[in-house]
């Protein structure tokens, strides 16, 4: 936990000491505004923290399981909609509102076909065509494609889609909980729940798409521990459905091989990998026909990006910075559960904890290496950050029960004190 503070401190204090300008709005490294408020949904917020550091260790050991996941839900959507409503309903709907991303691109839709024919045309800043908005261009059409769906089932408002990303991504924590549980972990599942719906990543659950492909990884991997464990053909095609999908989402997300492949040596078996991976391919291969091919799009992003913001941003400052921001994204107790459980042999009793843990450092560490995102990533982590959480319930009670007063203390104080621009 001293190292993620630490990260965050210097994350802060040494562009602003060194006026170092790393091109990201005003609050490196969050892509944030310094803005101390208080709103409709403080008391709420406060409400639920003091109640959660309170009871919600005690109770995720005692209830029974179906309960548990009931509560999970309900809390965690709870927590998002408060932090939210410190903004009143712009809270929720305004940033998906923004010209940056999805709602205003998927209301112009009119004929999806024609759009993703033209779409890796106009990736580049100066396509014939005229270029996409940044989150257009910078995600697979699935993403697009998924407001597209809102739009045309009367949710096209920033506030309607907001709920929407919001009630999917409070799902989030139950389907990691039921992975655990899958895989003879409800031990842990149960110690990790608090941890999964109360923290940080709150803030940014409500306003970004991130939040929503977040979900359906979870469900994706859940659908797989389910494959294997039962040795279910369904469930493995379900989870490759769900994994490709996530693939047609985000760049950033096939990453999640490196999760789903741990889940499969947790569970012992490598059984649903080719219904999984060809399920997974043949979603991607769908959008093929209509003139989109992930493949092509990729290189033509890249260059795209570098050509622009990732050219100013330097190098020495986000290749530490971006862990600096999931400091914050996921809470420092992320970090010191992640730092327990791998400096620890795994045993059969922490085993798929361990596997789980290493699977999200794996892909946070690849995603960061990688370089393809500088800056903005709070919201990037969002579909790796519950796996690292999981490393918390390996930590000793003391710990867990101070460290949730931390998780819920920094998504105040962050929420409250800084407009965050996801």
């Amino acid at each position: 936990m001293g190292l993620a503070l630490l990260l965050a401190t210097l994350g802060m204090a040494l562009p602003a000491v060194l006026d170092w300008d790393v091109h990201v709005r005003w609050f490196p490294p969050l892509h944030a505004e310094w803005d101390p408020r208080v709103g409709g949904g403080t008391v709420p917020a406060v409400v639920l923290a003091v109640l959660s550091c309170r009871y919600a260790v005690d109770l995720a050991t005692r209830i029974t399981w179906a309960r548990l996941l009931l509560a999970s839900y309900a809390a965690g959507l709870a927590w998002m909609l408060s932090l939210a409503l410190v903004d009143g309903p712009d809270g929720i709907g305004k940033i998906l509102d923004s010209s940056y991303e999805y709602l205003d691109t998927a209301r112009a839709t009119t004929d999806l076909p024609a759009t993703l024919d033209e779409y890796v045309s106009r990736i580049p800043v100066d396509a014939p065509g005229g270029q996409w908005p940044v989150h257009i261009a910078g995600h697979p059409p699935g993403a697009l494609t998924s407001f597209v769906v809102m739009v045309r089932l009367g949710l096209g408002s920033g506030l309607a889609a907001g709920l929407v990303v919001t009630v999917l991504a409070a799902s989030t924590a139950v389907a990691v909980m039921q992975t655990l549980r899958v895989l003879d972990a409800e031990d842990a599942a149960r110690k990790a729940a608090p941890f999964l719906v109360i923290g940080p990543a709150a803030v940014w659950q409500c306003v970004s798409a991130d939040a929503m492909f977040a979900a359906f990884a979870a469900w994706g991997l859940c659908a797989l521990a389910l494959g294997a464990v039962r040795r279910s053909l369904l469930w493995s095609v379900l989870a490759g459905l769900l994994l490709g999908w996530c693939v047609m989402c985000s760049y950033g997300l096939p990453l999640l091989a490196l999760l789903a492949l741990a889940v499969l040596v947790v569970a012992r078996t490598w059984r649903p990998l080719v219904p999984a991976a060809v399920a997974a391919l043949a979603v991607v291969l769908a959008f093929v026909p209509f003139g989109y091919s992930w493949w092509e799009a990729l290189p033509v992003l890249h260059d795209r990006y570098w050509a622009g913001v990732a050219h100013n941003r330097p190098a020495a400052y986000w290749m530490w910075g971006n862990l600096a921001a999931l400091a914050l994204s996921a809470g420092p107790l992320a970090f010191a559960g992640v730092a327990h459980t791998l400096s620890r042999r795994p045993i059969a009793a922490t085993r798929s904890v361990w596997l789980l843990v290493a699977g999200g450092v794996a892909m946070v560490a690849a995603a960061d290496v990688s370089q393809m995102s500088r800056a903005e990533v709070e919201r990037i982590w969002l579909p790796f950050v519950p796996w690292l959480l999981v490393g918390c319930a390996l930590l000793p009670e003391s710990w867990r029960r101070r460290g949730l007063a931390v998780q819920v203390v920094v998504a105040l104080l962050v929420q409250h004190l800084l407009a965050t621009g996801w």
